[in-house]
C-alpha cells in the first residue's frame, strides 16, 4: 500500500479544483461534527448534510471495514465520512494539487493518515493503475465536475477492470437531468433520488445476472 506521504502523480493534466464548500463537517460516526477544510476556488458546489446522510443511510449507515474509492475527491469529504462510519481504507483521487493538499491536511487533522492513499492523478490513469495493483472496492463514489462528466465511460471501466467487489456499491452524483443505463454489465442500478439540481444514482455489483 502506498505511503501517505508520497502523493501519487500521474501524467500532467490542467488542474480543476473540484470543491463543495470552504467549511464542512463530518455528519456521523467517530468523527461526528468535526470540521474539515475544502480547497478554495471558483467552482464551489456544496453537498448538503442531508444528502450525505441519505446516501450513507442507503448503503450503511455504518461499515465493518472495507475499501472505498473517492474519485474526484475534492476535499475528501465523502471518503472521510466513510472512514468515520467504519470503512477501513480509502483511496482519494483528484487531479488538483490544491485538492490533494487539503485531503492530506484533513486526514492528518483526523489522524487517519495510515488509512488513506491520496493520488494526484487523472481518473482514467488511476483506474488502470488500481486494476494493475489488483485493488477492489466495496464502495466507489463518483462526483465529477458537472460540466466535465464522463460517467458512462467510468462505469464501463469499473466493470471491465473488475474494480468493484461482489455486492459492492457505486454511487454517482450528477445533474438531475442526466440519465444513466440500468446496468453496466454487472453493475446494476438499484435506486435513484434527486436533491435540488443533483441526481444520486445507486448501483450494486451483482455477479449472477
Amino acid at each position: 500500500m502506498a505511503s501517505f506521504d508520497a502523493l501519487v502523480s500521474c501524467p500532467s493534466f490542467s488542474a480543476f479544483i473540484h470543491t463543495r464548500s470552504e467549511k464542512m463537517r463530518i455528519v456521523a460516526g467517530k468523527f461526528r461534527s468535526r470540521l474539515i477544510q475544502a480547497p478554495k476556488g471558483e467552482q464551489i458546489r456544496p453537498t448538503l448534510d442531508k444528502v450525505k446522510e441519505a446516501i450513507f443511510s442507503r448503503i450503511g449507515p455504518y461499515f465493518d471495514g472495507g475499501m472505498m474509492l473517492d474519485l474526484f475527491a475534492g476535499s475528501g469529504s465523502m471518503g472521510l465520512e466513510a472512514l468515520s462510519r467504519g470503512i477501513e481504507h480509502v483511496y482519494f483521487v483528484d487531479r488538483s494539487p490544491a485538492a490533494t493538499a487539503v485531503i492530506k491536511a484533513n486526514a492528518a487533522s483526523l489522524k487517519v493518515e495510515d488509512q488513506c492513499d491520496i493520488w494526484k492523478c487523472d481518473c482514467f490513469a488511476a483506474l488502470r493503475r488500481l486494476a494493475e495493483e489488483g485493488v477492489q472496492f466495496d464502495l466507489v463514489y463518483l462526483d465529477p465536475p458537472y460540466q466535465k462528466q464522463q460517467l458512462h465511460k467510468i462505469m464501463q471501466l469499473l466493470d471491465e477492470l473488475n474494480l468493484v467487489c461482489d455486492q459492492g456499491h457505486v454511487i454517482l452524483e450528477s445533474l438531475k437531468e442526466d440519465e444513466f443505463d440500468d446496468a453496466y454489465h454487472q453493475l446494476r442500478k438499484v435506486k435513484e433520488a434527486t436533491y435540488g439540481i443533483s441526481r444520486i444514482s445507486y448501483y450494486r455489483k451483482e455477479t449472477e445476472l
